[in-house]
Parts: structure tokens; sequence; C-alpha cells
């Protein structure tokens, strides 16, 4: 019976190898978007999970209150977590965190480690990462301890042992001692290293006293709960800590902070803090509808398909009721019919997935997946879905034709009731439903990109290439040689520059009652030449100026954020008001206008600059375009002159600001090309139906002809009635669209407004598109000899 079943089955699908194909061909992609999301999605929801004790593993952030307004920090002050170990037993370990870029040497390799972190010794107890050479107890503890990773060891070592071997640190090159060895770290790790410090060297030799600073904020702090402790209890207790330990110095400077309990799984996607690397659950939530939409439209084009062929099979299955076949029998076999072509759909897609994979990689900005066969899970659950998918898609089609009464269809009184047109026609229009929200949602995203990018940011950051000196002691010397070589136009020294991190600095500002208010500012350390290199307006006062022998030391210059946030009507009023900040003590001499130092996504917030040589090492080189190349290699040669001992490097700003929207990029890519998976899948099913419908019509066409119908009218005829359910389908999807969108572009601090010129775009297309999909089989009967059409049974 079974073997019957199949022969059957394969003769029905070589003998209608078209709607075959595209049958297939739809179920194929679309179960290849489906994989390719879903291990998108997994990937993001896996973050951080291999650590054994996530459970138990909670980052401390806290809420920083001064009398103008409370900071959200992504981590506690330095002080916090030793003493919160010595106050609190249900805290079994802890582990405080901080980004390094450090000059690393051997021998002749010099490196300059950005990607390296100080960690407390309990970093082996309480994280996962899998230590393969040293012991995870004893690796940090001691101070120039150093654990690399297995491609970091290579880097310096080769292929010998690296444990116990020595590596020189920083430009005073301290002697550090490899203590292990890690394995890379995993790609869905929140925290990323190639190198791990012993934290006692920081705070016991190259910063002393960072142990028991209660102001100063820099570094991540992890803790383990021993089992069975109750978090939120634990974080009841916090106030209390912290008025025991901090409460009077909080007081005296008027900056207070809240304690918080975030536990590690969500730190990656849901925390609204800063971390080493962090994702949206909101894009996570969009994709997986995404996957979703699509498998469902596949499923919809299979559906489709299936019924409007049913007329063809009708005398088959009068002639199979009336040998004696049942009617569960005949539901069987076509529901079998429907997991065989699941099936072939989902090796094909297998195969896709194997082969796409590694340019969704490149789309995706990450390693979603080092390899699909090596998944034996995730191609067990895409295997099990084609599965359900082939039993939920052809039990509609099995019923319908499995209910046919055999002398109705044997004497050709058959045809398709009005339920099953109405129910095509309605699948058809939640097919392009969707496929119209996506390209609206997809030309949002590329015109919030294009918002992003072209907007006037308040700066200039055009052909300025910009050298990290690691506040080597040449730094200035370097900034003067370079200034005379040809294609260089101007030079800068500071610490920050836009797009960049920079400190938050305890500052008092008097205000307009003559008060010294207390705010935590943004500063950048700058020189002479900064404020006119990189354009920045000022609205009141004037800039630094070396005509002014105090602004080496008493002077600031404020945005405009800064001066509302303290009361002041105009810029103007803030000239000459006091300020006192990290032990400087003088006057506000200007007012910059308000430029975008970081993305657009977040607010422009108050910002302070002073000038302050030590406290700069970056040099910004406005070049010319003109040669740039021997202009680099110029630069270069100076370098290795000057400051022989690190290695040169440099970025263009304008490449390093935009790689704040990359994320944003991968989005609006993967989305584009989800849309474009989406109308295909959806015109595949579009042409199946039409194909159909024109073979249904073939003698009424040759009617129309022979009555004189010309080529236009038997086209406009043949396609009308599709035009209508796309048409319909875009009234559906416009406010879908509006209201999804709307919500994503709430993540941005400044947005476009959603034009109707969107909606036009994506209602024009999806119409070109279907009708496109659809002229073809209508021009092919509307040429066709009539006399050959009348023929046709």
């Amino acid at each position: 019976m079974i073997r019957n079943y199949l022969k059957i089955a394969f003769r029905n699908l070589w003998r209608h190898k078209g709607f075959s194909f595209i049958n297939i061909l739809g179920l194929a992609v679309g179960m290849t978007a489906f994989f390719l999301i879903f291990l998108y999605v997994s990937m993001e929801l896996s973050y951080d999970n291999f650590h054994k004790k996530a459970d138990r593993i909670y980052r401390i952030i806290s809420d920083i209150k001064t009398p103008t307004e409370i900071l959200k920090a992504s981590g506690p002050s330095w002080a916090v977590p030793p003493h919160l170990k010595l106050d609190f037993p249900e805290i079994e370990s802890f582990v405080r965190i901080s980004n390094a870029s450090l000059l690393v040497r051997k021998d002749n390799i010099k490196f300059q480690e950005d990607n390296s972190l100080f960690a407390d010794s309990a970093f082996f107890q309480v994280f996962d990462f899998k230590l393969i050479k040293g012991d995870g107890r004893t690796a940090l503890s001691n101070q120039l301890s150093i654990v690399l990773t297995e491609t970091t060891a290579r880097k310096y070592f080769g292929n010998s042992d690296p444990l116990g071997q020595t590596l020189l640190l920083t430009g005073d090159a301290h002697p550090a001692k490899v203590t292990g060895v890690m394995k890379d770290i995993p790609e869905n790790s929140q925290i990323k290293a190639d190198m791990l410090v012993s934290m006692s060297t920081l705070t016991e030799n190259f910063n002393r006293g960072l142990d028991d600073q209660w102001g100063n904020y820099g570094a991540s702090a992890y803790i383990l709960l021993k089992p069975g402790t109750d978090a939120k209890a634990l974080e009841r207790k916090f106030p209390a800590f912290m008025e025991r330990r901090n409460g009077k110095e909080a007081r005296e400077n008027k900056m207070s902070a809240t304690l918080f309990l975030e536990p590690l799984p969500d730190v990656y996607l849901r925390s609204t803090r800063n971390g080493s690397k962090t994702g949206n659950i909101t894009n996570v939530y969009i994709f997986s509808i995404i996957g979703i939409f699509i498998l469902l439209i596949a499923c919809i084009n299979f559906i489709n398909l299936s019924t409007a062929r049913s007329v063809e099979r009708a005398k088959e299955v009068g002639i199979r009721k009336v040998v004696g076949a049942a009617k569960t029998q005949l539901s069987r076999q076509f529901i079998g019919e429907s997991l065989i072509v699941c099936l072939i759909a989902f090796v094909i897609s297998v195969l896709l997935s194997a082969t796409l994979r590694p340019l969704f990689n490149q789309l995706a900005g990450k390693t979603v997946s080092e390899g699909i066969f090596g998944s034996g899970s995730q191609l067990l659950i895409l295997f099990l879905c084609s599965i359900v998918m082939g039993l939920l898609a052809g039990i509609y089609p099995a019923l319908v034709l499995a209910s046919f009464r055999p002398v109705s269809v044997l004497k050709g009184r058959f045809a398709s009731g009005t339920k099953g047109i109405l129910l095509r026609k309605g699948l058809v229009v939640a097919q392009f439903t969707i496929s119209i929200t996506l390209i609206i949602a997809t030309l949002v995203v590329y015109n919030q990109m294009d918002f992003m990018r072209n907007r006037d940011l308040g700066f200039s950051k055009d052909q300025i290439m910009v050298i990290n000196t690691n506040s080597d002691p040449a730094r200035t010397a370097f900034k003067e040689s370079i200034s005379g070589l040809a294609g260089i136009k101007s030079t800068a020294l500071s610490s920050s520059v836009p797009g960049g991190g920079n400190p938050g600095a305890y500052s008092e500002i008097e205000n307009t009652k003559g008060e010294m208010q207390v705010a935590n500012l943004d500063l950048y350390f700058v020189d002479f030449d900064y404020i006119p290199q990189f354009k920045i307006k000022m609205v009141a006062g004037r800039p630094f100026s070396k005509e002014f022998g105090t602004d080496t030391t008493k002077a600031m210059v404020l945005n405009e954020a800064a001066v509302r946030m303290f009361g002041y009507s105009s810029p103007q009023q803030a000239i000459g008001k006091r300020f006192r900040q990290w032990g400087r003590e003088g006057t506000i001499v200007g007012v910059m206008k308000d430029f975008h130092y970081r993305s657009l996504q977040r607010e422009i917030k108050p910002l302070s600059m002073r000038i302050e040589p030590n406290g700069c090492e970056l040099i910004s080189v406005k070049v010319s375009p003109a040669n740039l190349p021997s202009t680099i290699a110029a630069i270069e040669k100076k370098w290795n002159a000057m400051i022989p001992g690190r290695p040169f490097s440099y970025y263009f700003l304008d490449e390093f600001f935009d790689r704040q929207y990359r994320s944003e990029e991968q989005f609006g890519k993967l989305f584009l090309n989800f849309a474009i998976l989406a109308i295909f899948i959806s015109c595949l099913g579009l042409l199946g139906l039409a194909s159909y419908s024109t073979i249904q019509r073939t003698r009424e066409i040759g009617i129309r002809k022979v009555l004189g119908a010309n080529v236009s009218a038997i086209v406009r005829l043949l396609s009308i009635d599709f035009l209508r359910l796309v048409v319909t389908a875009f009234v559906i999807s416009s406010p879908l669209a509006w209201l999804l969108m709307h919500q994503w572009l709430k993540d941005f601090a400044y947005k476009i407004d959603i034009s109707w010129v969107v909606f036009a775009v994506a209602g024009s297309s999806a119409v070109l598109i279907a009708l496109a999909t659809i002229s073809f089989q209508a021009l092919k009967a509307a040429v066709a000899n009539p006399v050959k059409s009348l023929r046709t049974e």
C-alpha cells in the first residue's frame, strides 16, 4: 500500500513539474530563511548561558543621584564589590572587570592589545571560561599575572609553551608572567577579551587606592551568590550598606548611589545600561516574527496551489472511491504526498542553508553558526518543523479532496466551491500583507540610516585620522613634528573624539542663584587646536586661546546642554561663572553649540572641555585627500623615529563614528534580504495561481477572442482580480507597518517622521511586482491561437 502511495505521489509530482517546482522551491526558500533566522535568534538568546552558575551570577549596577540628575551607571564604584563581600555572607565571590588597552612586548614583537581586561582573581571561579593551561584558582591572584587566549598565546609564543614565560606590559616594560591560557572566548559571551591581567596589578601597582574609592566609577562588577540566596532580599539591604560605608562622604559630595542587581542572563539582551557587548531583545522579537511569517507565506503557497489543483484530481478521487477507497485512506495519501514535498524541500533547505551560512554570518556581523551539519539539535528541530508543516499544509487539501462525491465528479459536474476560492484569495491577501509590511519596514530602516549618516552633527569629521599615542611621553613633540608635513592641514590633541568614550567628572558649577551646583559632566581634555580643527561653533564667549595665560589651568568651555541644565536661559549668562572639577577651579570662558559627540540614538548630554595636556593621548590629524598614502607613510616614518617602542596604528574619524550604527546597518540589511525573500515566495504562489487560473479559463479566452476581444482586454481580465487582492493587502498592511516601525523608532533620540512616500513606494512596488508576475501568463494566454484554445477540454 505504502509503495503504491509513493508511486502515485512521485508520478503526480513528475506529471505536474511546473507546479511541483514552484511548490518545492517556495517551501525550500521559506524553510531556509526560517532556519537562518532560527540560528540567529538562538545565538542571541544563548548569550552567557554556558556559565553553569549563571542563575546565581548578578551584575551590580547603580543609579547615581546628584542635585541635577540621576545617572544610570553600568557598574558600582570601585570600593563597592570588595566591601559587599566583607559585609554580606550571602555573597560567595565577586569579580570586577575593567577594559584596558595595553602595550605588550616580547623581544621584537609588539602589539597594542586593545581588547584586554583587568580582572579579579575569582574570575575563573565565577565564570566558566575554559582554562586549558594553568590553575584557575591562582592564575590571577598575584600582581603582573596574565592569562592569554589560545590565539593571543600563539601570536607571541608560536607553538612553544607560554606558561611561566614573561611579557613586558606598558611603555614602562613591567615584566608580567603568563599564568594561564584559556580557550578563545565564545561568540555568545558579552564579556570579551584577548588577554586578562590580574586586577591587583591595577589596584596595587598602576593605580593604588582604587579599592577604597567610593566616588570613582569605571569597572563592571559581578557577584556570585551562595545557593538559595534571594537576590531581591539582598538588594533591599544595600541602602543601609551604602549609608554605613559611604553615607557621610555622599552627603558632603551631594552625590549618592543606589545599588541594584541585574541577572547575568539579562545583561546582554534586556539591560538598558552599557556593556562590553549588548544586543536588543526587540530585534530578536522582530526577527522571530519575520521567520514565522516567511514560513507562513511558504505554507500558504502550498495550501493554495494544492487546493487550486483539486479539480484536476477530482476524477482520480472519484475512481478510487468507486473501487472502495475509504476517506481516511485518501486523506492519508494526500497528507503523505504533502509530507514528501516538505521532506524534499527540507533536504534542499539544509543544502541552501549550508551554502548561504558564510554570507549570512557576514550580514549578521557575527558568527551566528560555525556549521549547519555540526548542529544536530538544530537540524532536528528544522526536520520536525518540516514534518509539522507538511501535516498542517496537507490536512486542508486532503480534507477537500477526500470529501468529493464520486458520482458528481465522474459525471464532470464538479466545480471548485465558493469557499475554496475565498480561502485562496484570503491567503493571497495574507501573503502580500506580510510582504508589503516588510517592504515598508525596510524603507523606514533605510531612511532612518540615511538620516543618521547625513544629519549635520555640529562638527567636521571628514578627512581626520586619529592616532592613539597611549599617553606616550613623546606625543606632544610628535604632534608638532608632523604639523609641517606635506598633506597635513592641522593637528590637535585630546582625550576623546566624537564617537568614542569619555569620562564623567564630578563637577561643581555656579548656577543662576550663585550656588555651586553639583553635577556629573562629560569631560573632554583638549588642546588649543581642538575646537577650531573640528569646526565646533561657539554661541557665547570664546574658545581656548594661547593669548590667555590662565586658559591652561583655569578655563572651561561648556556646551548648550550643560548651560541649560544649570538653569541659564541664554548661553551668554553662563560666561564668567565659577567651576570646580577634579582639583581645578576657574571660570567658564565659552559656550559651544551642541554637537553630536555620540550617536543619534542618544540625546546630547552636558559636556565640559578643559585644557589638560597630560590627559590627552589622541592626536587628530586633518589631512588632504590628495596623495593620502604618501602622507600616511610620512607620518608613520616620523612615528617610528620618535616613538619606536609602540606599533603605529590609526583610524579615520568618519568610519569610527559611523561604526556606532553598524548594528542598525546589519539590521537593515537583514530586513531587506528577508523582505526580498518574502516577496519572492509570495510571487511564486501568485505565479502558480495565475498559471492555474489561465489554464482553467483557456476556452473562455478563446471565445472572447473570437468575439473580438483584443490582447489588452484579455490581460486586464486575467490580471484585475489578482491586483485587487494586492491592493487589499496594501490597505491592511499600511497601518500595521506604521505601528511596528513607529515602535522601532522610539529607540532613537533623533529620528525621521514616517512619510506617506514610503507607503506609496511600497504599494506601487508590490503592484508592479505582482503585475509583472501575472502578466507573463496573461500575455501568453492572450496571444494564443483561439482555435487551439477552443479545442481544449
